[in-house]
Parts: C-alpha cells; structure tokens; sequence
C-alpha cells in the first residue's frame, strides 16, 4: 500500500512504515519530569499514533504541508481512537527557525522524531542550546551519526557531536534500523539514540570558550593540541603541559573540561 503523503526528496524524507519499529522509538522517552513532547517530522504518523497513548501533551511540528494537513484530519481528537494524550497539535513550521518558547514558555519538554538526515545534527545543536527545557532527548538519525553522537574517546568516530553533546547528557545508542522499513529506503542503515540530561550539568567553565576550544581542537584532528589551538596564543607556561601533546579524540569529555579551564585562567592572566 502506498504511503498517503509522498516522500519529498529535498526535505530528506524516508517515511518509517513499521509499525514495531515505531512502538520502539515511542517507548523510548521515560515520560518523566515533563508534560509535553514534540515530534520533529511525524510524515504520516506512525510514530505519532504511539506516541498519542502516552498521557503527555503532544505537538507534532513539520515542513511538510500535506503531511502537516493528513496529521490533522487522520489524527484529529474527534475521530481517532486510543488518544491518550492530554492535547495534540500540528504545526506546518522548521523546528530549527521556531521560537519553541511560543509553544512551551518556560516549561520542560522533550524531544523524539524520526529526523531529517540532512538537518540531524543541526536538531541536536538547537537540542544543546535549549538543553534548559529539554530533560531527555530520543530519536532515529543515520546510524553512523547516532553511534558518532554517543562514541567515547579513543574512536576516530568521537569528535565535536560526542563532546557537546555528553558535557550536558548521557548518551546510549539504543538499536538500530535497517534501509526495509522505510518508503523510499534510504542507501544507509539508521539508529536510534536517547539523550538523558545529566542531573548537575553546568560546566563550571566559561561555556563559549568551551565550545571554541572543543570546535578548534578538532577541526585539525590530526595535530596535538599544541598545534590545533595556537589561535589561542596561549603562554609557554601553559604549552608545555603534559594534555597538549595529546590529540583531541584522547580527551574524555571531563578532560575537554579540565583543559578549558586551563585556558581560561591562562588567558585571564
């Protein structure tokens, strides 16, 4: 049977059309310590109707106006049955130009979805930004960027993703998705990761200078520390510490930390 909204090449979309696979992803959130949730990119809502029977409010939000327009009259509360949910709303907008406080104010929500490959990361940078508002975080991205998202030091995968994101969260891959179950299937297998906010989460360190420091260090990768960061014009003092001989996937997120805050009192001297 063909999918009621057609799949839009430009828009990165592969409409998921299994329905275990979409009861997985919808029990992926722990629905607590919120009230709301958002999915970015329902298509034709497979996961949304799992999602409707948990008793949270639901606002489903895409770039896609006829799938946007089929969401709203398949799934409006009058008709369906099994809603569970305390509200449900649809909304034709871009998840990374939305002022999100115009739909939650200051309230905690979280966020699932099965995401655009080409704005994946994108998503999860906006993620970090509201991190604030956003306890957990679940959703389905190509494998390969789920696994880099989640990967530890000591991999060629680790890199800026896995550092950002893990100063603020706990990250697990949790399974993966094969090209089958998808209408058109992608030429990549897909995964499936969780974002739990970590309890305390301030860095203790200047925030932007962290993320200058983790951004520069890997951008050259490949150069130690001392190399990658010369743009710091940091002291020689610093400079011969034992961490700049080091390459940026050695460093734990802890350690991206520790070296941060080296810097920071190096440059306020």
């Amino acid at each position: 049977m063909s999918d009621p909204v057609r799949a839009k090449k430009h828009l990165g979309q592969h409409f998921l059309n299994d329905e275990e696979t979409a009861e997985k992803i919808g029990n992926t959130l722990s629905f607590k310590g919120y009230d709301h949730v958002l999915e970015i990119g329902p298509g034709t809502g497979v996961l949304t109707k799992y999602l409707l029977e948990k008793d949270v409010a639901l606002t489903a939000m895409d770039l896609d106006q006829e799938s946007v327009d089929y969401l709203k009259d398949h799934f409006s509360i009058e008709h369906a049955s099994k809603i569970s949910s305390k509200s449900f709303r649809v909304l034709y907008a871009d998840f990374l130009k939305y002022d999100l406080s115009q739909l939650f104010g200051d309230e905690q929500f979280a966020i699932t979805g099965n995401f655009p490959y080409n704005i994946s990361t994108q998503i999860v940078f906006k993620t970090l930004e509201l991190r604030d508002q956003i306890p957990e975080f679940t959703g389905m991205f190509q494998k390969e960027v789920a696994k880099r998202i989640c990967e530890k030091e000591g991999s060629k995968a680790y890199g800026i993703l896995s550092v950002l994101a893990q100063a603020f969260y706990n990250a697990e891959y949790l399974f993966t998705v094969p090209p089958t179950v998808f209408n058109p299937p992608p030429k990549v297998e897909s995964g499936v990761l969780r974002l739990t906010r970590k309890e305390d989460y301030s860095l203790n360190v200047d925030e932007k200078l962290f993320f200058r420091v983790v951004k520069q260090a890997f951008q050259q990768r490949r150069k130690t520390l001392r190399n990658s960061l010369k743009t710091f014009q940091l002291s020689d003092e610093l400079r011969v510490n034992d961490i700049f001989n080091k390459r940026p996937e050695q460093l734990s997120v802890a350690a991206f930390l520790e070296l941060t805050a080296l810097i920071q009192k190096d440059l306020t001297v």
